[in-house]
């Protein structure tokens, strides 16, 4: 974690200090992890009370992008002031709330808290490996913003499509490409702090915790298939 918090001066450093630039991304770890304390919070709060199933069907799928495209322009809005901190940390525990659905799933099959401690460990394996290429990698990767955009996008359009034909192989399909898609993503914020491209912490830890969230409930849905064994 040193060498990743070591940023080396670079032909793409936006006119930033090395020093600035280590900074924004020491800020952006400390506050991604702690970010995952209200999530595991969330999480046990709606499991605990059922909270997720508030999200389920058409109507929960427009309180949860409600919610949560809410909650992101109140974060950029406040990204600059002493509020910013408090929101994201809020909108951290709404997405373990939404995430709680499919974690109850998991959680009832016999081996439940095995696959999620797994999904979890695999997460934070993508995490550290798409950190450490973007210590590594020199060349210039802002290019991949707009493709990475275009297949979230046609991630989106194919997941809607999915909830009205319930496919399987559907799911499956989603949860590989998001796994591709947001582990390219992480690569793609982390060396964006790195050259200074972006210098908000607020706005930096918002994109890796969405990135990292993604990452993980596709992991846990393709475990949940593939490696949920029932009583």
């Amino acid at each position: 974690m040193n060498e990743q918090l070591s940023v080396l001066d670079s032909d793409y450093s936006y006119g930033i200090s090395a020093e600035e630039r280590n900074k924004v991304l020491r800020n952006t770890y400390w506050l991604l992890a702690l970010s995952l304390v209200p999530t595991v919070l969330g999480a046990w709060a709606g499991v605990a009370l059922g909270l997720g199933r508030v999200f389920s069907g058409g109507l929960g799928i427009v309180l949860f992008l409600a919610g949560a495209f809410g909650f992101i322009y109140a974060i950029e809005r406040t990204k600059n002031s002493a509020t910013g901190v408090p929101v994201l940390l809020a909108f951290t525990f709404f997405m373990g709330i939404t995430m709680s659905r499919l974690i109850e799933s998991v959680l009832g099959f016999k081996n439940g808290t095995d696959l999620i401690m797994t999904a979890f460990g695999g997460t934070a394996g993508v995490f550290l490996v798409m950190a450490i290429l973007a210590t590594t990698i020199k060349r210039d990767l802002s290019g991949m913003g707009q493709w990475l955009f275009v297949g979230t996008m046609a991630l989106v359009v194919g997941g809607v499509i999915n909830m009205f034909v319930g496919s399987t192989a559907g799911m499956l399909a989603m949860s590989v490409a998001a796994i591709a898609i947001f582990s390219a993503y992480m690569l793609y914020d982390i060396k964006q702090i790195i050259d200074g491209g972006e210098t908000n912490y607020i706005s930096a830890t918002l994109a890796l915790y969405l990135d990292i969230i993604n990452v993980f409930q596709s992991l846990l849905a393709l475990l949940g298939i593939f490696g949920g064994e029932r009583d």
